[in-house]
C-alpha cells in the first residue's frame, strides 16, 4: 500500500443526501421526504396545535359541532385512466380522508388550475365526473374557483378539493388510540390504482385490464362504525401505500406492527407487474381502500360487516399492533422470516393522485 495520503475532497457520495437545497419530485411522494417538507419545514412555519395532529383531515371544534377538514390537490397523468379519472380522484379522495376521522363528509369546495389550450370538452368531461362522483358520495360541491396559467406553464388540468363534514359523538379515531393486540384489517386488494395508472401511461400490457379501485369509502365506514364506534384509528393508503400508511400510525403510536405478507390481498395481476417492474405492491398507491385498527375484542364483528358492504369483501386481518420495535412495521413472509417495511424516500411512481 501507498504512503500516499488519499486526496477525498471531490469524493462524492452516491447515498440520497435527505438536507436538499430544492424540491424534487420525492418530496410529492408520501415517503420520507414528504414527512420531512411537512414536519420541518411547513408546521414550524403554520403552527397550531390542529396541524401537529398531521391526519388525513383535521378534527375541529366549531360552535359546538365537531367537524373534520380536508384539503388535497389532483395532479395525475394522463388525467382519465382505466377505472377513474382526475374528476373522480378529486371527490373521492377528498370524501375518504374526512372518512378517515370517522366524519360524514358534506361539502366540497372545488379549485380549477387549467393551462391555456386544453380543449373544453376535457373540461366538461371532467367536470361531469366530478358532479356524478358528488351525488354518489351525497356531498354536495358548494364552492370554487378557476384560474388558468400560459400554455407550457401547467399540465392540462390540476384540480385541488377541500371538504368538511361532521364527526359523529362518541367516534375519536387517531394513531395515539393504537395500543398493543389491536387488529389490523385492509379492507381489499391493495395496488389497483397506481399499477392502472402506471400501465396506461407507459403502455404497458400485462395481460389482464386492470382497474383503479377509486371509489368513496364513506359508506363502508359508516357500516364498520355501526357495529362499535371504538375504532381506533382508519387511513386510506394512497401515496406510499400500504407501508407508508403502517408506518406512520407505528410512529404516531408509538407501538410496532407486525404484518403477515401471505395474509395481504394483492390481485394476481398487481403481483405480476410488480414483479416485473421490481416494485412492491405494499408501496403501490390505492383509492379505494382503508386499513383499520380495531380493538380485538371488535375485530371479528367489524370484519364480517365489512365484508357484507360492496367496497369491503375481499377485507382481510392482515397483523397487529405489538409492544416490540415501537415505530418500526415488520412483515413476516412466507418463508418464516422477517424484513423490515420501512417507509419510502420518495415514491416509487410519479404522479399518481
Amino acid at each position: 500500500m501507498s504512503d500516499t495520503a488519499l486526496d477525498i475532497t471531490g469524493w462524492t457520495c452516491p447515498a440520497p443526501l435527505r438536507d436538499r437545497p430544492r424540491v424534487v419530485m420525492g418530496h410529492g411522494g408520501g415517503g420520507a421526504l414528504s414527512a420531512e417538507l411537512v414536519q420541518h419545514l411547513f408546521a414550524p412555519a403554520f403552527g397550531g396545535d390542529v396541524l401537529a395532529q398531521l391526519g388525513d383531515s383535521a378534527a375541529v371544534s366549531l360552535g359546538g359541532v365537531r367537524l373534520a377538514f380536508s384539503t388535497d390537490s389532483y395532479v395525475v397523468r394522463p388525467l382519465f385512466f382505466p377505472g377513474g379519472g382526475i374528476g373522480d380522484l378529486a371527490v373521492n379522495g377528498t370524501v375518504n380522508d374526512l372518512a378517515m376521522s370517522g366524519a360524514e363528509a358534506a361539502y366540497l369546495s372545488c379549485g380549477f388550475i387549467l393551462e391555456e389550450g386544453v380543449e373544453m370538452s376535457v373540461v366538461a368531461r371532467v367536470a361531469e365526473a366530478m358532479g356524478a362522483a358528488a351525488r354518489a358520495a351525497g356531498v354536495e360541491v358548494a364552492t370554487g374557483d378557476t384560474k388558468v396559467v400560459e400554455a407550457g406553464h401547467g399540465d392540462g388540468i390540476y384540480i385541488n378539493t377541500a371538504g368538511i363534514g361532521v364527526i359523529p359523538d362518541g367516534v375519536d379515531l387517531r394513531p395515539q388510540r393504537v395500543v398493543p393486540g389491536d387488529v389490523v384489517i385492509v379492507s381489499g386488494e391493495i395496488g389497483l390504482h397506481g399499477v392502472a395508472i402506471m400501465s396506461v401511461r407507459e403502455g404497458l400490457e400485462f395481460g389482464v385490464d386492470i382497474q383503479s379501485d377509486c371509489a368513496a369509502l364513506g359508506g363502508l365506514v359508516r357500516t364498520m362504525l355501526a357495529v362499535t364506534p371504538d375504532l381506533h384509528v382508519l387511513r386510506d393508503p394512497t401515496r406510499g401505500g400500504l407501508a407508508a400508511s403502517l408506518n406512520e400510525i407505528a410512529a404516531a403510536s408509538g407501538t410496532g406492527v407486525v404484518i403477515h405478507e401471505g395474509r395481504v390481498p394483492v390481485p394476481a395481476a398487481v403481483a405480476n407487474a410488480c414483479a416485473i417492474l421490481g416494485l412492491d405492491p405494499l408501496y403501490v398507491a390505492n383509492e379505494g381502500k382503508l386499513v383499520a385498527f380495531v380493538p380485538r375484542e371488535h375485530a371479528d364483528a367489524v370484519l364480517d360487516a365489512m365484508r357484507a358492504h360492496p367496497l369491503g369483501r375481499h377485507a382481510a386481518v392482515i397483523g397487529e399492533a405489538v409492544d416490540a420495535h415501537p415505530g418500526l412495521v415488520v412483515a413476516r413472509t412466507g418463508l418464516g422470516g422477517t424484513r423490515v417495511v420501512d417507509l419510502p424516500i420518495g415514491e416509487q411512481l410519479p404522479r399518481i393522485c
